[in-house]
């Protein structure tokens, strides 16, 4: 039935030719993997919204209030977008877009795209311009979103163990901002360990828990590792067998972290994700394998909670609305969106270029006469608004996908 159900999502998107080599591989997969049929049909609905908790409000949601958002996301079926940013522009174009379609935004900073704000001749020794881009990203992020109206989560992306000093650097920030403010800076950080053992994976994990906890940061931990490209993380030539997570894995992890003391934390299983957008076919997404976990870990505690786990998407680009939907019945409440934004905002300047080329090539002169200025047309803020608007397009559209369109019932 898994077999059968493949085909019908895929096969419509390819050629004959390509339909022989995709029974090979599925039928491999589904003999591999304890993946099951998908439990009926997917149905969505955000026309009934529980109220958001009262200690969600507008601007950078942290500790309890966090959380709260999370459980909110999983109960109402809608995952929140979340942006890598590497300007104020990519920032205001995550903000307009939450504001349009009415829900949460989760902006995040790569260590990279820290560095990107920093500037890129800035002194990164020990990694310091990478912790002060993302600082001062973080900052800024912090004065203006509550002038949108809608709750944002601060986040920073794959960390993998060579760029631990760029991790520490942030917990050094947010515990210098703890202690004057009573919250952290950011609202959460991932740890991408996924390409090492289990146990040093796990075990890292919960040794920086154990520090985050005490003020009230939300960890986020791979399994499983994402395919693909982004932002210095190369798993193109990975082993495809590491691309699907297995419960018992989660269940580990759950274990192990849940003992932290105050300890928040989401889970990226793998589920045959991968960084980028491909052509139809070549991605085999399988979030059954996140429902199951669900039911694996959910009989393992007894407690009659069907979705104990938080789970989070990666490599959400260029998938299609009905996987996105059922990860999200699955408990995904983060799905991350990088490489069709990226497209949007370039997209976006590309057209302002393309509609007033003639006016920009040169400071003076244009179709409408040899004299005429053309100041306005190339100040830099014209062909980046331009930019940004496609990009918060974009992002309601992802929104639309995501159920996460007037999810902002706010508590009376």
């Amino acid at each position: 039935e898994a077999l059968w159900d493949l085909l019908h999502r895929r096969i419509e998107n390819l050629s004959l030719s390509q339909l022989g080599p995709m029974l090979f591989s599925a039928t491999a997969l589904v003999s591999g993997l304890n993946v099951g049929p998908r439990a009926g049909t997917i149905t969505m609905q955000t026309k009934t919204v529980t109220p958001l908790p009262a200690s969600v409000k507008p601007g950078v949601v942290t500790g309890e209030a966090l959380w709260d958002l999370l459980q909110h996301a999983k109960e109402n079926k809608y995952a929140i977008p979340a942006v890598n940013v590497v300007s104020s522009c990519s920032i205001s174009s995550c903000l307009e877009a939450a504001a349009k379609y009415g829900g949460p935004m989760i902006v995040q900073f790569s260590r990279g795209g820290g560095q990107f704000i920093a500037g890129k001749t800035a002194d990164n020794a020990d990694d310091a311009a990478c912790i002060a881009g993302s600082v001062a990203g973080a900052l800024h992020v912090r004065q203006v979103a509550e002038l949108y109206g809608v709750p944002v989560i601060l986040h920073t992306d794959h960390c993998q163990r060579s760029w631990l000093p760029w991790f520490d650097g942030l917990m050094d920030a947010n515990e210098k901002y703890f202690k004057a403010n009573g919250e952290p800076l950011f609202s959460s950080h991932m740890l991408d360990l996924s390409e090492e053992p289990l146990e040093e994976n796990v075990g890292t994990c919960k040794e920086y828990l154990q520090r985050m906890a005490k003020c009230d940061i939300l960890l986020e931990m791979e399994l499983g590792v994402t395919g693909g490209e982004e932002d210095g993380v190369d798993n193109t030539d990975i082993d495809s067998s590491r691309l699907y997570t297995q419960p018992e894995e989660v269940w580990e992890v759950y274990q192990q972290l849940s003992s932290v003391p105050n300890g928040r934390f989401t889970v990226a299983a793998a589920f045959g994700n991968v960084h980028g957008v491909y052509a139809p076919g070549n991605v085999d997404l399988q979030p059954q394998i996140l429902h199951n976990t669900q039911k694996y870990i959910s009989e393992k505690l007894g407690d009659g909670d069907p979705k104990p786990t938080c789970f989070v998407f990666h490599g959400g680009s260029g998938s299609s609305r009905e996987d996105i939907r059922y990860a999200i019945e699955a408990g995904t409440i983060k799905m991350n969106i990088d490489t069709d934004t990226q497209w949007a905002f370039w997209d976006g300047v590309r057209e302002y270029e393309a509609k007033y080329h003639d006016y920009l090539q040169g400071q003076i002169g244009n179709p409408e006469g040899e004299t005429k200025p053309n100041k306005k047309y190339y100040d830099p803020r014209m062909a980046l608004r331009s930019g940004e608007e496609a990009m918060a397009k974009r992002l309601c559209e992802a929104a639309e996908d995501l159920n996460c369109i007037d999810v902002l019932n706010w508590s009376k």
